[in-house]
Order: structure tokens, then sequence, then C-alpha cells
């Protein structure tokens, strides 16, 4: 399906990705820190709004 080459690249490239999206954040860490203070519980939230909703659908499955 993929040639050698496509899957060395591919392997290259999400070493290559997950590197420099390291570095940003620890260059960003502080900055996150100072304004987004309470965005995991806007996670919270949202993850247990999500699992209300799917309760929800199992409760009221015909």
């Amino acid at each position: 399906m993929f040639s050698t080459g496509q899957l060395i690249f591919a392997l290259f490239f999400v070493v290559a990705f997950i590197i420099v999206m390291i570095f940003s954040y620890r260059k960003d860490k502080q900055l996150h820190q100072k304004y987004f203070k309470g965005s995991k519980w806007i996670l919270v939230g949202f993850i247990l709004f999500v699992l209300f909703l799917l309760a929800a659908k199992l409760l009221l499955k015909d």
C-alpha cells in the first residue's frame, strides 16, 4: 500500500512534529498558566455534558 520511502518519511515527520510541539509548549508554558487558569474545569464540564447526553440516549432508547 505504501512504499518504504513513504513510511520512513511519515515516521520522521511524526517524530519531528512531536518534538516541535513539545518545544513550543515548553516555551509558552508560563503564558498558558497565566491566561488559561480555569480551562480544565471547562473540559471537565464538557466531558460531563457528553456523558449526560450518552446516558440520556441509552436510558430513553426504545
